[in-house]
Parts: structure tokens; C-alpha cells; sequence
């Protein structure tokens, strides 16, 4: 029987706590097939263990949803829309470029960017945190890192904001698809005749023997950087806080043990993690997963939020523990799609929450926790605004 989520989608109560709704699918039929809103009828894996299958199944085809050729081309043709051998292709020369010591070395200006717009935020009694802290400071530091001028950092901010609303940007989003993509090739050709150090020039003279990457795929990994490498940060950042204030005694013990902040932070990947569930990957032949008889064809969608709080695998996975000592969530994925930017994310998180949690001791939720409202739809998670009062 295909379940409709159309009305519980629309439902702020499902956006709020889909939790229960994740378990009772855990429980009752874990590769559960439903027909979303957008007219797509899909598996959705929601057990631990399935979902680690289903993330390595060779038989889950990314490729399938790549576009080869046309406008969208020019960003679709990234590491999670193909699988080997073009991944492991795309991934060796991408890795190459994205390295620890770049990462690293970045730590210093990720400080600098943090402490700037924490003393912004110091001059008034309330603010969205989305806002002023939780989007502006992983986009300015993606920018930064591909080497995007600070001039062109607002327009590409406007873009971002439109291209992952997504269906909710209405006639403005092939606009934005059109002025970003534009923009990134624009870069391209600038870095190539005057290359730097930043990571754009890196991907740009990447090579393996005679390989390289196609303009597509610069163009297209330009973009997935900017898109994922911002977004889940940004809902890591705002998930975090929100667990933290929503119950005051864990900011409390948070900043009277600092030492806890590195398990707090894969504490929240597991607890309510930044993206709720995977891409699509395209069934390339009949299987079985999860007593669940898949068909050649089929959309197959893991849901890393209901396999990151299953009962088989964490100890009370309902609770927040912020000294979980065995964490192996899966909010950064797993496999050969593990996500390449998560030292970054975590470095971002480190930082922006030490800060924080220094900066203002008093800070605290203006409005009750059950009257904010999170993103609708199932593959990003996280919060349209976080009021919040500094002290």
C-alpha cells in the first residue's frame, strides 16, 4: 500500500516532530513506499542497518538523474549525481584540491568571520540567529575558500537563498539557476587566466595524468560546493542552538564543560541532523532490502534522520545525550558518498559554537519553542528562523 504524504507534509505538526511518524514506520514497515508531493512515488529507508546497505548498494544508481546535456548540464554533473567509475574519478581529482591542511588553514579567518558577526549581533536585544549568525557565516566561508569576491558575496547569497527553497522560490528560481551558473563560469574563465590560491584555481588545474575536470563538471562541483557546503551548516548551526535552548540546562552544562563540545556536535549530526534524507538514487535492477521487493526503476530515498534515531542501533536514541561516547550517525552519509566537506562543517561548528556559547551566556529563545517552524519537505532539515534574546 503506497501511503500520500501530501497532507502530512503539508502539516506543520509533521515538519515540527516527523520523528514519530519515522518510528512508527521503523517499526511497522522499515522500506516504506510513498507518493510525495512533488508526484514522485518513492522508497524511503528508515532502519540503520538498511539504510548502510542501501548508501553502498551498487545497485542504487545515481547517474540515472544526471543531465547530460542543456542549461543543466552545467551543474548536475557533480560527485553525488554519478557513480564509478565517473565518481571515482571525480572524487580523485576533487580530493586532491580539498585537502586537511587547506581546511585547516582556514581556521584562523573562520574565527575572525565568527567573531565578527557575533559582536554585530552584541548590539541588539533580539535577532534571528538564521539570519545574523547561522547562514552568513558558512557561505561567506565557502566564498571565501573558492575565491569569490567580497563584492559578489550578497548576490550569491540572494541566489543560494532561492535555489534551496526549491519548489517554495516559485518563478524565481530558473532565474537564480540561471544567474549562479552563469556567475560560476564566469569565474572559471577569470581563475583560469589568473589563477590563485583559492580552491576554484585548485579544481581548475586538477589533473590526473591527462584527466581533467569538463567544464560541466567544474561548473557543477562550483555548485555543489556552495549548495551543500553551506546549507547543512547552516542547520547544523541552527539545529544545535535550538536543542541547546530548548532545554536551558544543556547550554548550561555546555559552557561549564567545554570539553564536550566535539560529542555535542556529532550528538545534534544524530539527533536532528542538518539534511533529513538522501538523494534519489534509481534502482538498476529487481531487489530485495528490508523485506521490501524493489523494482528496476524504482526511486529509492534513504531517510538519515529515522535511521540515525533507530532503536536496533543507539541506546535510548530519543534522547539528547551530549556525552554519547559511540556516535557512528550517518548525517554526513556513508560510503562512497561520504560527504567530502564534513571536516569543514565540523570546523565551522566548533568554532561558531565555542564562540557562542562565550559570547552571550544569557542567550536565549524569544519565542516558545513550539512556535518555530521548520523547513517543509523531506531532504533538508531545519529552521525558517531562530528568534532568539542575547542576554
Amino acid at each position: 500500500m503506497i501511503q500520500n504524504l501530501r497532507d502530512d507534509l503539508a502539516d506543520p505538526a509533521f515538519q515540527a516532530a516527523p520523528h514519530s511518524v519515522y518510528a512508527r514506520w521503523r517499526r511497522s514497515s522499515p522500506v516504506h513506499k510513498v507518493l510525495l508531493p512533488s508526484g514522485i512515488t518513492s522508497w524511503l529507508v528508515t532502519r540503520y542497518e538498511d539504510a548502510r546497505r542501501a548508501l553502498t548498494d551498487p545497485r542504487l544508481l545515481n547517474a540515472a538523474l544526471t543531465v547530460r546535456s542543456g542549461a543543466a548540464a552545467a551543474w548536475s554533473q557533480h560527485m553525488l549525481a554519478a557513480d564509478p567509475p565517473d565518481h571515482t574519478r571525480l572524487r580523485r581529482l576533487v580530493s586532491g584540491t580539498f585537502t586537511a591542511r587547506r581546511i585547516e588553514a582556514l581556521r584562523p579567518r573562520i574565527e575572525q568571520i565568527t567573531d565578527e558577526l557575533l559582536a554585530a549581533m552584541a548590539g541588539q536585544e533580539r535577532v534571528d540567529l538564521i539570519d545574523a549568525f547561522a547562514f552568513p557565516l558558512p557561505i561567506q566561508v565557502i566564498c571565501e575558500l573558492l575565491g569569490v569576491p567580497a563584492a559578489d558575496q550578497d548576490s550569491f547569497r540572494a541566489w543560494s537563498n532561492v535555489i534551496v527553497a526549491g519548489a517554495e522560490a516559485g518563478d524565481r528560481l530558473p532565474g537564480a539557476m540561471r544567474a549562479m551558473v552563469g556567475y560560476i563560469r564566469e569565474l572559471i574563465a577569470e581563475r583560469r587566466a589568473r589563477p590563485g590560491d583559492d580552491l576554484l584555481s585548485g579544481l581548475i588545474g586538477a589533473r590526473d595524468h591527462d584527466d581533467r575536470l569538463s567544464e560541466n563538471e567544474l561548473s557543477s562541483m562550483v555548485f555543489l560546493l556552495v549548495i551543500a557546503g553551506h546549507e547543512t551548516v547552516v542547520n547544523l548551526i541552527g539545529n544545535g542552538v535550538y536543542l541547546l535552548l530548548a532545554e536551558r540546562e544543556r547550554w548550561d552544562r555546555l559552557r561549564a564543560e567545554p570539553a564536550l563540545l566535539p560529542a555535542a556536535i556529532e550528538e545534534f549530526l544524530r539527533y536532528e541532523g542538518p539534511v533529513g534524507t538522501s538523494t534519489f538514487r534509481i534502482a538498476g535492477e529487481d531487489f530485495e532490502l528490508g523485506g521490501a521487493e524493489i523494482k528496476a526503476g524504482d526511486a529509492v530515498m534513504v531517510v538519515l534522520l529515522s535511521a540515525d534515531r533507530d532503536e536496533q542501533r543507539f541506546p535510548e536514541p530519543g534522547e539528547l545525550r551530549l556525552d554519547r561516547a559511540q556516535n557512528p550517525h550517518l548525517a554526513f552519509g556513508h560510503g562512497i558518498h561520504y560527504c567530502l566537506g564534513a571536516p569543514l562543517g565540523r570546523l565551522e561548528a566548533q568554532v561558531a559554537f565555542g564562540k557562542l556559547l562565550n559570547r552571550f551566556p544569557g542567550l536565549r529563545l524569544a519565542v516558545p519553542a513550539c512556535d518555530l517552524s521548520w523547513h517543509p519537505g523531506l531532504q533538508m532539515r531545519g529552521l525558517q528562523h531562530l528568534p532568539v534574546i542575547t542576554g
